[in-house]
């Protein structure tokens, strides 16, 4: 009987479930591997460089798409942000909420406005997420999205600037980033810069 229990441990610890990395870097820093260029119509250039993807001022409109497998809920996403070059958004990033999508806006409608794009109908210009930011050229935005079944929350640096319960409203995002879905980063007419993508899925306690 004690010859058998080596072989008892060895088939007991084959069996352990791998666990997955806690975060994943959606992002390699040299190839849009796991991207494509959204085709808004009048994009910028999307390029590779130096370890960044970059984003270049469009007519109005430039981006890319994630087109891997992506959770839509109890998730973390997080990233950092720069703006190079224009005056409005640098970081509208569209993510899903469930089976809804929705858009967070960093630095909209003339370069301070930040919120989620769309609440009830209405804009992150005009909704309870609404708030207002300066943001410098050339400056890195570290940014993190937090969506579980009742929140979604939102972060520029350490400071939380979304803390929204969104059970009983209407999710939606304005038709303009409707080809970002599920997920996606885009600019309005200006051109940003964008490092440290990755996803980090939430544990049952968070």
């Amino acid at each position: 009987v004690l010859s058998l229990l080596p072989a008892i441990s060895v088939v007991a610890s084959a069996a352990e479930p791998i666990a997955e990395p806690k975060v994943v870097k959606l992002f390699d820093g040299k190839t849009l591997d796991g991207w494509k260029v959204t085709k808004f119509g009048g994009e910028g250039e999307v390029s590779v460089e130096d370890g960044l993807l970059r984003l270049y001022i469009g007519n109005d409109m430039t981006g890319v798409t994630y087109a891997k497998p992506f959770p839509k809920m109890d998730y973390e996403i997080s990233l950092e942000a720069m703006r190079t070059d224009g005056g409005d958004f640098f970081c509208g990033l569209t993510f899903p909420v469930g089976e809804h999508p929705l858009s967070f806006i960093v630095g909209g409608w003339g370069g301070g406005t930040v919120g989620l794009s769309s609440i009830d109908d209405a804009d992150a210009s005009e909704n309870e997420t609404t708030t207002f930011h300066s943001f410098d050229d050339k400056k890195w935005y570290p940014i993190k999205i937090r969506v579980t079944k009742e929140k979604v929350e939102a972060w520029i640096g350490k400071e939380q600037v979304v803390n929204f319960k969104h059970v009983g409203h209407r999710l939606t995002i304005r038709s303009e980033v409707e080809l970002s879905k599920p997920l996606g980063i885009a600019t309005w007419s200006t051109a940003a810069a964008l490092r440290n993508i990755e996803l980090r899925r939430l544990a049952p306690a968070e």
